[in-house]
């Protein structure tokens, strides 16, 4: 290998480890600011016909989320940004989106394998199902195995491959055109706005998927749901077509703030990153 090339690789290196400390970062604080929104939006998804939501506990599972979150937020920028950069790499400049798409569908992949047992987890204890998350995970898999954390995997796939996808090729594809148009590279307010618009978007858009994901994902052992054609048949034969848009206020509320502040601080931090480099600290210094 020569200097060149391993530069280049210790650049690339580099760049990844970034995008884990990034992603981390930025979904803890995206996750603690917003938690009480995602409670009452899982309450509101949870509650069958009209009755009412409880107000208390909206911090309830926190902490074990947070233990999830965090990896499964590093897990996901660290693969979304070296498969967007290599597809970016091998595709035309006109199928950009393309390759926005994918790597973010490529990046959902890779985390769902944490990010579903932290949902699991999350939305029993939301739904106040349990007292603490070594209570729910240890009685979860008494009761319904292993499997059990993984409850409403298809679903979960089916509503945040898409949702993953289509933020973050909205976000991206909205950075390109402002970047062009004001010829300069964007500020943090700027990065914010455009991220809390494709939040929203996004969020409205995925509802009915994500009304689907919890009530596979609460029902526990009682199995009133089959799977995911059934769950939509039932929901819209016993509560009406509009239940499928239920929560639709603090989710788009919640997703869009958090929009805001995941891509606000991924971006300040990967610059912040970038610029403390061993090799940036060394041309400093040179």
């Amino acid at each position: 290998m020569g200097p060149f090339a391993l530069a280049l690789d210790t650049k690339n290196s580099f760049a990844a480890s970034e995008g884990v400390i990034a992603g981390g970062t930025a979904g803890v604080v995206v996750e603690t600011t917003l938690y009480p929104i995602d409670t009452i939006k899982t309450r509101l998804q949870e509650t069958r016909g009209g009755g009412q939501i409880a107000l208390k506990g909206l911090y309830s599972g926190l902490a074990g989320n947070l233990a999830g979150v965090l990896p499964a937020s590093a897990i996901f920028v660290g693969v979304y940004e070296p498969a967007k950069q290599k597809l970016l790499k091998m595709l035309p400049e006109n199928l950009s989106a393309v390759a926005h798409l994918t790597a973010g569908a490529l990046g959902g992949i890779a985390a769902s394998f944490v990010r579903v047992p932290t949902e699991v987890i999350k939305q029993r204890m939301q739904t106040r199902q349990f007292a603490s998350a070594p209570d729910a995970v240890r009685l979860i898999v008494s009761k319904e195995g292993f499997k059990g954390l993984y409850a409403g995997y298809g679903s979960f796939l089916l509503r945040d491959l898409p949702f993953d996808a289509i933020q973050f090729c909205i976000y991206e594809q909205l950075r390109i055109g402002y970047k062009l148009a004001a010829k300069r590279d964007l500020n943090d307010p700027e990065n914010a706005v455009i991220g809390a618009f494709a939040g929203a978007l996004t969020g409205a858009i995925t509802t009915p998927l994500d009304v689907i994901k919890t009530r596979l994902m609460v029902q526990g052992s009682a199995n009133q749901y089959k799977g995911i054609v059934d769950c939509v048949r039932t929901i819209v034969a016993e509560e009406g077509a509009p239940a499928l848009l239920k929560g639709i206020g603090p989710r788009v509320l919640w997703i869009g703030i958090g929009g805001s502040i995941f891509f606000g601080v991924l971006e300040r931090t990967k610059r912040y990153l970038a610029q403390n480099r061993p090799d940036n600290a060394a041309s400093k210094q040179d």
